[in-house]
């Protein structure tokens, strides 16, 4: 409550001062309301209120009718019913691994003429990653938020602690895990190896490392190997797992528990990987921007990010978020006023100093509205600098069943050890039907 608390009292003179800076100048508006879609956390949401409430004051006569979903998951049924329903949102925030699902079926108004006509968005003013992750048979389908990829979270604490090296830019996989094993601690401080006798038993107070097991998680490392996750990234048929590129990353992935520096399925069902590093019980944490939010509630210890570790070359996977404009929505020039707004550098800048996201527009980005010199995390250039080497997953309908259908499987041979031959021939026959699917529907 207090995170939530004090993130409204920015957000409100975050919101003032946008106000000030932004459309003053814009004509009236019809009274009509834009309804728009988003999910997240309490934190989150409240940066979306105040976004919707800057741009109500910057523009008069205009209304923002907000729908709020609890997660990714909770947006992804609301979208889905209110499609099939015929009463969907004006727009709606998704992830590029999920609007596919949308584009295929025609619930989209693509943006490309919109763009092109616009006096105030261009599309040389964002990333040309995130853009293209949204293009769908030749159309800009929706505008992107934010840019991220994934960092490596780090208990700098511990570190000085411990007196083990931070990591930094370039460190390998094997560098990663011996800084998790030399920062797996035992209550008194004292190391915990598995495999050691002395420590056998031993209860883990701090884990070196918190990692989920997902697809999304080892393509970045299979990628830096020089392998790939399917046979074609424009239209995939097949995962491609079994190759020595990424046979290698799998097993030194699917190693982490046996070597004792990950927490267990009990411990994080109990409490979760985002949750066990804000309490100080995970010495690095693998995520995206999002929990940067989150993590600037802590009090309790130092923490910032560094590169994901790599193989043989830099890569990372691209998360994104952007605005989607239903076709059927009887209120597009109103959305797309709104949607102008909310990219825009003072929309975009409410959006960047909540700390949430890793902004798609350039001039933002590259700010002290998202660098926020003095907050952590210290290295957030690490964000931007990641840019060049980031790749997207297959845009396919079905990839989110991709994902579900591996994510069992990865979990499953994460914490209880199946070889690695059979996890491989577990995940393509969990997914080849899939992939067959999402080749049909294209």
């Amino acid at each position: 409550m207090k995170r939530t608390a004090a993130l409204l009292s920015l957000l409100a003179t975050l919101t003032a001062a946008t106000v000030t800076a932004g459309c003053a100048d814009t004509a009236e508006q019809t009274a009509d309301p834009v309804s728009l879609l988003v999910a997240g956390t309490p934190d989150e949401l409240a940066a979306y209120r105040a976004l919707a409430a800057a741009y109500e004051q910057a523009t008069p006569g205009a209304r923002v009718t907000l729908i709020e979903a609890s997660t990714a998951k909770d947006l992804m049924t609301k979208v889905s019913t209110s499609i099939a329903g015929n009463s969907p949102p004006d727009l709606f925030l998704i992830n590029y691994r999920n609007y596919g699902q949308f584009a295929v079926k025609g619930a989209l108004a693509p943006v490309t003429a919109r763009l092109a006509a616009s006096a105030s968005l261009h599309e040389q003013d964002f990333y040309p990653q995130a853009m293209g992750a949204f293009r769908w048979q030749g159309e800009q389908m929706c505008l992107p938020q934010n840019i991220s990829s994934l960092a490596v979270y780090y208990n700098r604490t511990l570190f000085k602690q411990y007196e083990v090296a931070e990591p930094a830019a370039g460190w390998h996989w094997n560098d990663l895990v011996a800084t998790a094993q030399a920062l797996t601690r035992d209550a008194g401080g004292r190391t915990v190896r598995a495999g050691e006798p002395e420590t056998a038993g031993t209860p883990v107070a701090v884990h070196g490392l918190g990692i989920a097991p997902e697809l999304i998680r080892m393509a970045p490392l299979i990628w830096s190997n020089g392998g790939d996750i399917v046979d074609d990234p424009n239209a995939p048929t097949r995962l491609t797992l079994d190759t020595p590129q990424a046979r290698e990353v799998m097993q030194d992935f699917l190693e982490l528990p046996r070597i004792g520096v990950v927490p267990s399925d009990v411990e994080v069902e109990a409490q979760d990987y985002e949750a066990r590093f804000a309490a100080g019980k995970l010495a690095m944490f693998v995520s995206s921007r999002r929990v940067t939010t989150a993590f600037r509630a802590i009090t309790g210890f130092e923490w910032d990010v560094a590169p994901l570790p790599q193989y043989r070359a830099p890569a990372n996977i691209l998360h994104s978020d952007a605005y989607c404009m239903t076709r059927t929505s009887a209120n597009q020039d109103a959305a797309w006023r709104f949607l102008e707004y909310a990219l825009s550098d003072p929309g975009a800048t409410l959006m960047a100093k909540t700390g949430r996201t890793v902004p798609s527009r350039i001039s933002v980005a590259t700010s002290a509205a998202f660098l926020s010199p003095g907050t952590p995390p210290g290295r957030s250039q690490i964000f931007l600098d990641t840019i060049p080497a980031l790749r997207p997953v297959p845009t396919i309908a079905t990839w989110p069943e991709i994902e579900d259908a591996t994510g069992k499987v990865l979990e499953n041979a994460f914490f209880h050890g199946d070889p690695l031959d059979k996890v491989i021939r577990d995940l393509d026959a969990a997914t080849r039907t899939v992939f067959e699917r999402g080749a049909a529907s294209r």
